[in-house]
Parts: C-alpha cells; structure tokens; sequence
C-alpha cells in the first residue's frame, strides 16, 4: 500500500490544486468578462452588469483589481508557482524522475524463466496479464501472435486499465467471464501480486506471467517475457509450418544492439518527453527521439525490416511505440518534432508490419488513446480526449509495397536457424 506520508501528500496537493484551479478559473472569467464588458461599453454607455451565464470563480482577481487584499502580479505567480510544484509532486508519484527532472523507468525484480527443469514447457501450465494501452505488454502479444502460440497453450487475459479502482498500480480484472482472473479470481492486479507474492511491495505492473501449478510470479519485464517465448518451443506449436525464430544466434548482437539505442531513444524516449518536469530534461530526451526517427527513416531507406529482409525481435520491440506515435505520443508526450506520417520509410515498415496477419488485431489504438488523455490526469487534467487520428486516417492498412507477407518470406524459422 502507498505510505501514510505520501498518500498525506498526495491529498494535500489535490486541495491545493482544487484551490489554485479555482483562482485560474476566475482568472480566465476575469479576463473574458473584460472582453464583454469593453464591447458592450461602446454601445452601452450606461451601467453594466456581469453577464448570469458568465463563471469567475470567485472573482479573486476582481478584488485585487480594485486594490484589494492582493495584487494581482503577487497572486497569479503565486498561483502558478503553487500550482508548478503541485503538479511535480503528482507527476513524481506518477513517475520516478532524476535530478534533473527526467523520468527514470523503475526496474523491477521477478526474473525466473519457463523452459527450465523448474519450470518446464508445459501447455496450460502459465498464465499472461496484459493491458491493452501498454506498449511493454504489446510487444508479448505480438510475439505470442507471430509465433503462433494459441490460447490453449499459453491463456492470455486482458486488464482493465481503471486507477479510480485499482491499487498500487492501474490494473483491475472485468467482470464478464472472458476478463476475469481466472487463476484466482482476484479484484485487482495487486491481489493477485499479493497472492503469488506476499512480501512485494513494489508496482504491481503488466506484462505478468506466472506459474498456475505453483502459484509462483514467473516474470513481470516484457523484455524477459518475449525472449522466453522465443525460446521455448510448445509441443506443435508453429506458424504456417515454421517455427519462427524472432532471435536467431547469427543476429544477436546486431540486435542487442539495435534494441539499446531503440529503447532509449524512442520506446522509453517517448515517455522521457512526457513525463519530464524540466526543461533541461524535456529538451534531451526531445533530442534522443528526434536523432533515434531519423536514424530509423535512415536503416528503413536501405533495408525493408531493421536487420534485413526478414522480421526479429528487434522490430517487435519498436512496432509498438510507432504503432502509437502520431495518435498518441506525438501530442500528448510533446514529442512533436517528427511525425511518422512524414518518414516515409517509418510509414511504410508501420505498414508493412501491421498488415502481417496476427498484429492489428494484438492493438485497440482508439482505447489505448482514451487512456493516456483519461487516466494519465497529471499531464490532462481535464479528462478530455480529442478526436482522431485513427488507423484509417493514419493509413496503416494501405498496401506497403514493401515486398510479400507470407511466413516463409518475412520469418527466420528455427530449422535453418537453430540447425546443428
């Protein structure tokens, strides 16, 4: 549970925030009551009152005005440095943050593996939370999906992504049966941390896989989760007849390497954006995303997939971010300096890789959108979402013309691969 002390601060900077929107809201009134009143008075040279439709708060700003208890310059710096620091303490509860106000992603502990005498490769024996909104549990979908792993073998339930309800995190199970916990009927994701995990007491976070026969927390990091699911092979498990290799020993260090700077620059450099509460720290991580598009539209002009002609891991840990960029972290994380429509060659892997079968159907794009603007509420406080971009207008399912998409053309299979 979040400590008495922060949950303390927490409640405090809500107040001061309830009190200090109040103040701007007469601010705001203030200033469009002035309008009115100076257009009225040049036809109206007689007494004017304040319109009944028109909101000012409490009309503080008026009062100062008038020489009241308050100057007006003293009270809207105080107004906006309370209302700054306010929403800092928010933001770094939201969000681990450095020194130098960049966000800094927490790392978490659950490390074990299946494929292992402990845990073998049992069909049935484990089970997948994903919510739908995050791009670390997209990417475990998608190699799920690519790998031809079915639910029978591996069963995947999808969270409800709701922090009005949810504790220690923003994840809650559905009621309908399909969205229910079907391990141990928990309410929210910390109950079924505390259930597989009783001295945790850190984020209770998604992607999570754990151990159905023993109760036990396999992994909550995608980066850990997607590898093993590339590695272990299910009995008849394939695609199309092959069984795909997202991570062939040839290319692992050519991917490793693409995989470092990818994560830094823009699938965590997204996130650095919007949740930077510096200048200093915005304007880095702004410059990381920008160098990593242009370096991406660069390899795409020379190679159709990021390491060659056919699809690695490499590209799975990049697809979801792009995926999400001009609907989402394009104006919501500020991230405005490229739009992915105008990389061409950006635009045309997005589509070439969302029109392989298996892959939209891993991302509701419109429901991950409502999130962000409804949820994230330090970065929008008023809840509102704005209409489009959706994937039509995004163009992601026109034809790429980018080369075929059949298994054996875009896919390593373990045959060649793996061959001794």
């Amino acid at each position: 549970m979040v400590p008495e002390s922060r949950q303390l601060s927490i409640s405090v900077s809500v107040l001061f925030l309830l009190l200090l929107a109040s103040v701007w809201a007469c601010y705001a009134g203030t200033c469009a009551h002035r309008d009115t009143l100076s257009l009225r008075a040049v036809r109206m040279p007689t007494r004017v009152r304040a319109s009944s439709e028109s909101r000012g708060g409490f009309r503080v700003l008026e009062w100062a005005g008038k020489g009241g208890f308050l100057p007006q310059p003293l009270l809207v710096t105080t107004a906006k440095t309370g209302w700054r620091e306010a929403w800092k303490l928010m933001v770094n509860e939201l969000a681990p943050q450095s020194k130098d106000g960049e966000y800094v992603r927490p790392m978490y502990g659950f490390r074990e593996s299946i494929g292992s005498e402990k845990y073998p490769a049992t069909p049935g024996r484990y089970q997948i939370y994903t919510g739908n909104p995050c791009p670390w549990c997209h990417r475990v979908l998608l190699v799920k999906a690519l790998r031809g792993i079915p639910n029978d073998v591996l069963p995947h339930t999808a969270l409800i992504d709701d922090p009005t309800k949810a504790s220690r995190g923003g994840w809650v199970f559905g009621e309908s049966l399909e969205m229910r916990d079907p391990v141990f009927n928990s309410y929210d994701l910390r109950e079924l941390y505390e259930r597989c995990s009783p001295d945790y007491s850190g984020r209770c976070t998604a992607p999570l896989m754990i151990d159905k026969k023993t109760g036990t927390i396999i992994s909550n990091e995608s980066e850990d989760i997607i590898r093993m699911l590339n590695e272990v092979d299910f009995p008849g498990v394939n695609r199309s007849g092959l069984n795909v290799d997202l991570y062939p020993p040839s290319l692992r260090s050519d991917i490793d390497a693409m995989n470092k700077w990818i994560y830094s620059g823009v699938n965590n450099g997204v996130y650095r954006c919007g949740f930077a509460t510096t200048q200093v720290g915005y304007d880095k991580a702004i410059r990381d995303v920008t160098e990593s598009l242009d370096k991406l539209e660069s390899i795409l002009s020379k190679s159709r997939f990021l390491l060659g002609d056919k699809v690695t891991e490499a590209d799975l840990r990049l697809l979801p971010t792009i995926s999400r960029f001009d609907a989402i972290y394009h104006p919501f994380f500020k991230c405005t300096t490229r739009w992915v429509s105008s990389l061409p060659n950006v635009q045309g892997w997005l589509q070439d890789m969302y029109q392989i079968p298996g892959v939209k159907e891993t991302l509701d794009l419109e429901q991950a959108k409502r999130s962000y603007y409804t949820n994230l509420f330090p970065l929008n406080p008023s809840g509102i979402v704005p209409e489009g971009p959706s994937v039509d207008v995004l163009r992601m399912l026109e034809p790429p013309n980018r080369g075929p998409l059949d298994a054996k053309d875009i896919f390593f299979d373990k045959a060649e691969t793996r061959a001794t």
